[in-house]
């Protein structure tokens, strides 16, 4: 058995019309993703703490999965009059019938951030029993150590937490950052996030690993200040929350900011330099970390 995906390219006015119409037309499944994922154009949606709900990005594609044998030019056809859409540009492929555990696993090993942290998969075996391994398995919340954004905060940490430290990761997502840092022996740990998703995924990996670690909606969150604050979040945001972060860094504390292109690295570190020494920026692929010393108060 197989199936037909279908990609439609969608604006921010017609993505859910789209979504809705191909799921009246027999698709089996209908998503909608950021057209500029992973570019520099990359749009948040989901906003930060008291800004409005979320919304859409305005350049998406539309995905939806149909039974093999499906007339696609009918589909859109279908799409078209009922939607009344104009010319729609759409891409299809055939996605053969497999098993779809083992075919997720296997794109999966487990992940060597240093000789002596690795981020290991349930169905895995460490690589090294005597490193500090987090058992994380892919989830809905971002960050388990593949994407260079959470590479790079998890080296930095490797280098940076010493014991007794208190640490909050801003952005937590799956909690990956939160769980490192009490596996390298901070004391105190929080996390905060904005999508209640990320909360529940960071408290159950916690437990998995056997850590404490704290997890609040960023919009409950009360600040206060900690040794060390790690945010891997969009660019856009860490400009906005610059204040916010830079408050909840105690003087002489350490930062680390990811989530930021190489192209935005000059406009960000020009920010957070209000507040912070700026070390030199570390780059991984088409990422940027940027890290800094808070100033003392004058």
């Amino acid at each position: 058995m197989a199936w037909v995906s279908l990609k439609i390219e969608a604006q921010d006015n017609n993505a859910d019309l789209i979504s809705d119409t191909l799921m009246e037309l027999g698709a089996l499944s209908a998503i909608i993703e950021d057209a500029n994922a992973e570019t520099i154009d990359e749009q948040p949606i989901f906003g930060e703490p008291g800004d409005p709900p979320p919304g859409i990005w305005q350049q998406n594609l539309v995905s939806a999965l149909f039974d093999e044998g499906v007339d696609i030019p009918a589909v859109i056809e279908a799409l078209t009059q009922q939607a009344k859409l104009g010319n729609l540009n759409y891409t299809t492929e055939t996605i053969q019938e497999q098993d779809w555990v083992r075919a997720t696993q296997s794109q999966f090993d487990p992940i060597r951030i240093t000789d002596t942290l690795w981020i290991v998969p349930t169905w895995h075996e460490s690589p090294n029993p005597d490193a500090i391994n987090i058992v994380l398995d892919p989830g809905l919340a971002f960050g388990t150590g593949s994407h260079p954004t959470t590479h790079l905060c998890l080296a930095w940490l490797t280098q940076t937490v010493t014991p007794g430290n208190s640490v909050l990761d801003y952005g937590c997502g799956s909690g990956i950052l939160a769980i490192a840092a009490k596996k390298l022996g901070a004391a105190e740990v929080v996390g905060t996030d904005i999508d209640t998703q990320a909360i529940q995924s960071s408290l159950y990996n916690a437990e998995q690993n056997q850590v404490e670690a704290e997890f609040y909606d960023a919009n409950a969150y009360q600040s206060k200040e900690f040794d060390i604050v790690v945010a891997n979040i969009l660019s856009s945001a860490l400009s906005v929350l610059a204040p916010a972060l830079a408050k909840s860094c105690k003087a002489g504390g350490k930062i680390a900011l990811s989530g930021i292109l190489r192209e935005q690295e000059a406009a960000v570190s020009a920010i957070y330099a209000e507040w912070f020494d700026m070390s030199a920026p570390q780059h991984m692929d088409a990422w940027v970390l940027l890290t800094g010393t808070k100033k003392c108060a004058t």
